[in-house]
């Protein structure tokens, strides 16, 4: 039988700031995905890094705000994008479907979506894409494994496999017109974990907004991917890259809920897929449609 661990890790410091005496406000930031649960925790936090936050969702959004500007897009809809990218200066994408679905769901958002995105910013001469990635593009590795970045891509499922080809696209997007790109592979972002596996990846709402902020403004990232989890006590993700590029230390850790879901929730088997794989549940769902 299988032994399930995890990796513990100290988290990563950093020796200088990279944003030490950098300007950390613009004119325009561009939130898509902005009435998704994410989008909502981003939309209260980013205003106060520019002077308009332009919102975008193909679903409702609320009453805008001042300091906020909305236009509903849907993003595969190429026309509609390029007018949405328009006189921005950061693009924050979270747009697209956020769980495993069919491919004929993901494609239109999560595929042909992300590639309007670039070919707009490419068009209107936006220099920085923050990229909401996944966890999920390496969800087939063991939870006993520790990877990093540049490991190969191991996809759970299509949504997985559409964050991979995101990733791939800023790289060709840098290497040909110099776009740079940080994206980030979110692990399990809530106001607080809700299972055995969020204790360990986690990533609370302060440190999302401080790695959000530091990937729009730190200089000179190229085309980086990072990992977006906090200090908690277990690790499956090396994110030195995020440290040592952008002077990620996340701040804070599921610990204090550790003793409440330990207690609620006895572990699934050994050799039961859920708890061997990162990807959690994504690695058994579907298929779709037989």
């Amino acid at each position: 039988m299988t032994t399930i661990t995890t990796t513990t890790t100290t988290e990563p410091r950093v020796a200088t700031d990279p944003l030490e005496g950098v300007r950390t406000r613009c004119g325009r930031i561009l939130l898509t995905g902005a009435a998704g649960n994410l989008g909502r925790v981003l939309r209260e936090r980013l205003t106060r890094y520019c002077d308009v936050l332009r919102l975008s969702d193909l679903a409702a959004l609320d009453e805008v705000r001042d300091g906020e500007e909305s236009m509903r897009c849907d993003l595969a809809d190429a026309a509609a994008v390029d007018a949405l990218v328009r006189g921005c200066d950061v693009i924050v994408h979270l747009g697209g479907v956020s769980v495993e679905r069919p491919f004929e769901e993901i494609l239109p958002a999560n595929i042909a979506g992300v590639y309007h995105v670039y070919e707009a910013a490419r068009r209107h001469g936006v220099r920085r894409v923050v990229f909401a990635s996944s966890n999920h593009v390496t969800g087939f590795y063991r939870q006993d494994e520790l990877i990093r970045p540049e490991d190969p891509p191991r996809p759970d499922g299509y949504y997985g496999l559409s964050k991979a080809f995101g990733e791939q696209l800023a790289r060709f997007y840098f290497d040909r017109y110099g776009i740079e790109t940080v994206s980030v592979r979110i692990g399990s972002s809530f106001l607080e974990p809700k299972d055995r596996r969020m204790l360990t990846s986690w990533l609370g709402y302060d440190d999302l907004e401080q790695l959000v902020r530091r990937a729009m403004f730190v200089p000179k990232v190229g085309c980086l991917v990072v990992y977006g989890v906090s200090a908690n006590r277990d690790w499956w993700w090396d994110n030195e890259a995020a440290a040592a590029r952008l002077g990620y230390v996340p701040a804070q850790t599921s610990e204090p809920w550790r003793a409440r879901i330990e207690n609620e929730q006895p572990p699934l088997p050994e050799t039961d897929p859920i708890r061997r794989y990162q990807g959690g549940a994504f690695v058994v769902a579907g298929p779709f449609g037989d």
